[in-house]
C-alpha cells in the first residue's frame, strides 16, 4: 500500500478532528464577524490549496452572499501592486503554511487594513504566526507529495469559515462527513474495476460545475502529479466538443458530479467527449456517476450539508488506486524500473503483481505497455 493510499484512508479522521476541534475557533469568528461583517472576501493559495479556495468560494457566495475573489499572488509579489483591502477577510491557504508567496500576500493584506485569516495544518507554522486568526486543519502530518487528506480537511474548514460567516451551514449534518467518507473509500471494487480498464489512457478531459468544479480540478491535477497522464479541466458543460475536433481522439471524459444542480448535463457531455479506442477504457466512468463501476453513496443534495467532500474522498481515492495501474504501465523491465515515483511511496507488491489498495494490474500486460507522460500540473495562476 502506498503513503499516499494511506492517507486517503485517514480522511474520516482527520475530517472529524478538524471539524469537531475547529467549532470553537468558528464560534469565535462568527461572533466577530457579526459585529464587524467584511464587506468582501478574497482568498489566497497555490496548487492543491487553490482547488480548495475555488470550493471555498463558491461556498461562501452561496451561503452568505458575500463577494469573494481568488487572489492572483503574483499582482503583489511579482508586480509589486498594492491591492486596497481595508475592510476585506483576506484568507491565506496553505497545508504547510510556509508559502512564500502566499505569505508575503498575507502581510501585505494586513498592512492594507484587511483581515487574516490562516488556514493551515501547520500550527506552528510562518502563515499561522503571520494571520490574526487560524482555522486549523487537523490531518496530522502529510508525508506524501500528493496531497490527499489536507485537501478535504481544507474543504471543512471553509464550511466552518462558511458558518462563521453567517451561512446557513447546518454543522449537525457536517458531523455525518466522517461516515459519509467512510462509505466512498468503501467503493473499492468499484474503482479497482475502472482503474484497470483505464490503466492505458493517456489524455482525459474531467469535467464539474458547481462545488464539485473544485473537485474536478482537484482530481486532474492528481492525476497528473501521481500518473503522468495529461488531464485538461473543464466548466460544466463549456465543454462542447465539435464531431470533427481532433482532440476526440483517444480521450477519455470523466463528470465528477454529485445529485442535484451540479450534475445537470454532465453525464452526457462526458459521454460525448469520451472518445476512448481499443485499449482504453469503453465505458464512460464519472466519479458519482449510475453509469460507473463505483457510484458514491447517495445523499440529498445540500451545500449547507457538505457534499462535495464525499466526492472529492471518492475522487482522490480514484486517482491514487489508477496510480498503482500507471505505475505498473509504466515498468519497462522488473520491479526496478519504476519510473513514477519512488517504490517505498509508490507500491509494494511480488514479482508477479502489483497492488496499491485495490489497484491491481499484473506485470506481465505492463510491461509491453507504452509508458505515457504528460504535460505535468498546470496551475490556475503562476
Amino acid at each position: 500500500m502506498s503513503q499516499m493510499l494511506k492517507e486517503i484512508q485517514e480522511q474520516p479522521a482527520a475530517i472529524e478532528r478538524t471539524l469537531l476541534e475547529g467549532l470553537a475557533d468558528a464560534e469565535q469568528l462568527r461572533k466577530k464577524f457579526a459585529e464587524q461583517p467584511p464587506r468582501a472576501v478574497v482568498l489566497i493559495a497555490r496548487g492543491t490549496s487553490d482547488n480548495a479556495a475555488t470550493f471555498g468560494r463558491y461556498l461562501i457566495e452561496i451561503t452568505t452572499g458575500l463577494p469573494v475573489s481568488l487572489a492572483a499572488p503574483s499582482v503583489t509579489t511579482l508586480y509589486g501592486s498594492k491591492l486596497k483591502l481595508e475592510g476585506a477577510l483576506v484568507v491565506g491557504v496553505s497545508q504547510s503554511g510556509e508559502s512564500t508567496d502566499v505569505n508575503a500576500c498575507m502581510e501585505a493584506a494586513r498592512q492594507a487594513g484587511a483581515f487574516t485569516l490562516g488556514v493551515t495544518n501547520e500550527a506552528a507554522s510562518a502563515l499561522a504566526q503571520i494571520s490574526e486568526a487560524t482555522l486549523l486543519v487537523r490531518a496530522g502530518r502529510e508525508k506524501s507529495v500528493a496531497a490527499t487528506k489536507t485537501y478535504t480537511g481544507q474543504l471543512v474548514a471553509f464550511y466552518l469559515l462558511a458558518y462563521a460567516l453567517g451561512g446557513g451551514v447546518q454543522i449537525d449534518r457536517l458531523k455525518e462527513l466522517p461516515e459519509t467518507v467512510e462509505s466512498c473509500l468503501a467503493l473499492a471494487p468499484g474503482v479497482r474495476e475502472l482503474a484497470n480498464r483505464y490503466r492505458f489512457m493517456e489524455r482525459v478531459v474531467v469535467i464539474g460545475r458547481g462545488l464539485n468544479y473544485a473537485n474536478a480540478f482537484e482530481f486532474a491535477l492528481k492525476l497528473m502529479e501521481t500518473c503522468y497522464v495529461t488531464a485538461e479541466r473543464f466548466f460544466g458543460r463549456g465543454l462542447r466538443p465539435r464531431p470533427d475536433c481532433p482532440t476526440r481522439a483517444r480521450l477519455s471524459g470523466v463528470p465528477v458530479r454529485a445529485p442535484g444542480a451540479d450534475s445537470s448535463g454532465l453525464a452526457r457531455d462526458a459521454a460525448k467527449t469520451d472518445q476512448t479506442g481499443s485499449g482504453d477504457a469503453g465505458a464512460r466512468p464519472a466519479v458519482g456517476d449510475r453509469n460507473a463501476g463505483a457510484r458514491s453513496p447517495r445523499y440529498p443534495h445540500s451545500y449547507r450539508a457538505g457534499p462535495g467532500i464525499g466526492y472529492a474522498a471518492g475522487s482522490l481515492y480514484a486517482s491514487a488506486v489508477h496510480r498503482a495501474s500507471a505505475d505498473v504501465r509504466c515498468v519497462p523491465s522488473g520491479r526496478e524500473g519504476i519510473e513514477s515515483g519512488s517504490a517505498e511511496n509508490v507500491v509494494e507488491g511480488d514479482e508477479n503483481a502489483v497492488e496499491d489498495g485495490c489497484g491491481i494490474a499484473a506485470l506481465s500486460t505492463a510491461k509491453a505497455a507504452p509508458c505515457g507522460r504528460g504535460i505535468g500540473p498546470v496551475e490556475r495562476e503562476l
